[in-house]
């Protein structure tokens, strides 16, 4: 049997459930473990996963529910008429699609912000947060002092926090 085969049958319903706790619709959540395990396939032969294979398929699935969040919402906004009776709808509801905005603008300028971080700092930072790891283990995991690890994710944070106080301002 092909190993990405073997990850498909061993890791499929994991792959669904984490892109699930981020698109929050079972059947989108299906599509893209699909997709993720497709071009598993095509690169197959160029596939070194140089970690557990959980934790490989748990990135690339949060990876694709972040885009693909991302990328709804652009749609979203993009076909929303800002005079159209949307907003009339509810009385309330108009407060809620406003505060919609300003998060997702938010989270946009935030994972800009990531991205524009040093690269080590970037690292550290993501194997951290997203990646849930202890500073120890990232520390391990790239060969550096847990004091390094601090100092990156401090300044990580310095920086994200300006991100935030910039936005509110």
């Amino acid at each position: 049997m092909d190993s990405v085969e073997q990850m498909f049958k061993l890791h499929y319903a994991f792959v669904c459930n984490v892109i699930y706790t981020y698109v929050r619709d079972r059947s989108r959540a299906e599509d893209i473990a699909q997709e993720i395990f497709a071009e598993l396939w095509v690169k197959k032969d160029q596939l070194h996963i140089h970690t557990s294979v959980p934790a490989y398929l748990r990135r690339m699935a949060v990876t694709r529910s972040l885009n693909y969040i991302r990328d709804t919402r652009k749609h979203q906004w993009e076909e929303l008429d800002m005079t159209s009776e949307a907003f009339a709808v509810l009385p309330g509801q108009q407060s809620d699609i406003l505060q919609q905005m300003e998060e997702a603008e938010l989270r946009d300028r935030l994972d800009e912000a990531i991205k524009a971080l040093p690269e080590k700092c970037r690292i550290v930072f993501l194997l951290n947060r997203q990646e849930e790891m202890s500073y120890a283990e990232v520390a391990s995991h790239l060969g550096i002092s847990v004091k390094t690890v601090e100092n990156q994710i401090g300044k990580a944070l310095k920086l994200l926090r300006q991100v935030i106080l910039a936005h509110r301002g």
